[in-house]
């Protein structure tokens, strides 16, 4: 029975679904059966490797101002594995890094992808999964956007009905949009911090704020109905940083857009470096990937970074002082 068949079942037998409940049957299917990254999508760290290498060296550097700690490293979601590998270049040069290295991730394909990029790493279905015995250094790119979200207005909830079709359900409490499953992973998160100190890297296109009616669909590069051909198409929404940071209950260092988060990091210099010794076209290709993941009208302003830090660690790069 495909996807459709067994969601259209369900709403005949219970009643139409909440928006959480079928955004999350959407994705796990369409995660679950296929690499989606380049044909629907594509993240920052298929753009250029100057991204991960430059997550490492932000990790690199908080761990050694830490003072050496032992630690786990830890990816939520982690794609091809291609932002950790470049990373763990990185960190492979840094004296006396030994973090063994842990993968959340509940896709059977997309596991085996990573699993050629990064053989050395444990998997996890999820962060409970991960031994808590001493701090974290967490990293979240592009993974609290595809998490459920429901929507409120006016005193009725969104759900899908029969024909994936939009209904609205009386549902009293105050109007929005908020995503239960994200604030319970980010509690999850800063509670490990505040045992054992450590911080979390999340990276997402979204607001510093609550938005409304953020929900989306991409379907082969394009957008499409969410409510259509469900488990085909990446449902996504908009971050709730704020509400992230409050769930988590640490410090937290932004939101500060991509862009001047990684020209923080040293993006420029790190591609001038690349373009040395250069052909022309690889040059201006190494250019044109900055220009993608760091100009204002591309990826580097609604795209945006946070920090969590554990009790007791330094402040981390890329931030400024500035921390709620």
């Amino acid at each position: 029975m495909s996807l459709a068949e067994t969601l259209a079942a369900r709403i005949a037998a219970e009643g139409p679904l909440r928006l959480d409940a079928w955004m999350a049957a959407c994705n796990a299917a369409y995660y679950g059966d296929v690499d989606p990254l380049g044909r629907d999508f594509t993240t920052a760290p298929e753009i250029s490797q100057i991204f991960g290498e430059l997550i490492g060296g932000w990790i690199a550097d908080l761990w050694l101002r830490a003072g050496r700690p032992p630690v786990r490293l830890v990816e939520l979601g982690p794609g091809r594995g291609t932002l950790m590998a470049d990373a763990q270049r990185v960190l492979a040069r840094v004296p006396g890094w030994d973090a063994p290295l842990h993968l959340v991730e509940t896709s059977p394909t997309l596991r085996a992808v990573q699993a050629r990029a990064l053989p050395q790493a444990a998997w996890h279905d999820a962060l409970a999964e991960v031994p808590d015995d001493r701090p974290l250094l967490l990293v979240a790119n592009e993974f609290f956007d595809a998490l459920p979200i429901r929507q409120r207005q006016g005193g009725k909830e969104r759900h899908v009905a029969a024909g994936f079709q939009p209904a609205w359900q009386d549902s009293p409490g105050p109007d929005g949009e908020w995503s239960e499953a994200g604030a319970a992973i980010a509690g999850e998160i800063g509670a490990r911090l505040d045992r054992h100190g450590g911080a979390a890297l999340i990276i997402d296109y979204g607001n510093a704020g609550p938005a409304m009616d953020t929900l989306q669909a991409i379907r082969g590069g394009v957008a499409a109905d969410p409510l259509a051909a469900p488990g085909q198409s990446d449902l996504t929404a908009h971050v709730d940083f704020a509400a992230l940071a409050r769930a988590a209950g640490v410090l937290a260092f932004g939101p500060v857009g991509q862009g001047p988060f990684l020209h923080a990091l040293g993006i420029v210099a790190r591609a001038e470096a690349l373009k040395r010794g250069r052909d022309a076209a690889t040059a201006a290709a190494i250019s044109a990937a900055v220009v993608r993941l760091t100009a204002p009208g591309q990826m580097g302003a609604l795209f945006k970074a946070m920090a969590l830090i554990g009790r007791g660690w330094p402040p981390p790069a890329g931030f400024g002082m500035d921390a709620s």
